[in-house]
């Protein structure tokens, strides 16, 4: 068969099913999976589809819900969440933006654990609840229902009235050229506000989101201090972001 027949099949069965997979794809057309991942990476290059782990989903889920995407990456999400953990000391103010990989950090904290969260993300809300000596703060703004986060002009000003000895930034895209780079340019601004009062920068994105762009700019890996995946340190993947003074987890 034919690459173009191959992307023919593909968009064909994501308008009916909205999702599909590797090995699903590599049944039906009899090729390998790593053929049809580099086929559904011609097609994200080309805007046709979004990436999601083990396959792809339309472009008309992406931005992906809040609960979509807690449905998606959970292993992943629970291995960051883990790591991040080494990070977080009691008596620390730490910001905290949108994001279910943010949300699995907060759920695997020590019930003892004795913090102040600055968040603009308000399904952090019901997790920290559940912990007596964390002191929660959210940001004010106008509420995103798909993202279940405050966002704009109000949350921006808010968040600078912080200093945080760290900022927990779930990222929409890393490139080891570009940057990071955010779906919103609101969500890009809030970052950014929060990146300039925090003392350091701990970025989390899970292998989907590595060598991926979106339109809105939030920074470049320079002003990274951690860098947070759900792949092991010495991971190939991981290679084009060696040099760049990060460190790697």
């Amino acid at each position: 068969m034919l690459k173009e027949e191959r992307f023919d099949h593909i968009i064909n069965l994501l308008k009916k099913e909205n999702k599909v997979s590797y090995d699903q794809l590599a049944g039906e057309l009899h090729v390998s999976e790593d053929t049809i991942r580099r086929d559904i990476d011609a097609l994200y290059q080309n805007g046709l589809l979004s990436k999601v782990r083990g396959g792809a989903i339309t472009l008309a889920k992406n931005p992906l819900s809040f609960q979509d995407r807690s449905s998606h990456l959970s292993e992943g999400k629970e291995a960051i969440a883990l790591k991040a953990r080494q990070f977080i000391k009691n008596g620390q103010t730490i910001f905290m933006d949108g994001g279910t990989t943010v949300c699995a950090i907060a759920a695997s904290l020590p019930l003892d654990s004795n913090l102040r969260v600055i968040t603009n993300n308000m399904a952090l809300i019901p997790i920290l609840s559940n912990f007596n000596n964390i002191e929660v703060i959210v940001l004010g703004g106008k509420y995103n229902r798909d993202t279940q986060t405050n966002s704009g002009l109000r949350t921006i000003d808010e968040a600078r009235e912080y200093i945080a000895d760290c900022y927990f930034m779930g990222a929409c895209a890393l490139h080891h050229e570009l940057g990071v780079t955010s779906v919103f340019n609101e969500e890009a601004s809030i970052k950014r506000a929060m990146i300039s009062n925090a003392k350091k920068i701990i970025v989390l994105g899970n292998v989907e989101k590595l060598s991926t762009t979106e339109p809105f700019r939030v920074c470049d890996l320079a002003q990274v201090n951690v860098l947070i995946t759900d792949l092991p340190s010495d991971s190939d993947l991981l290679d084009s972001y060696r040099s760049l003074g990060i460190r790697l987890i």
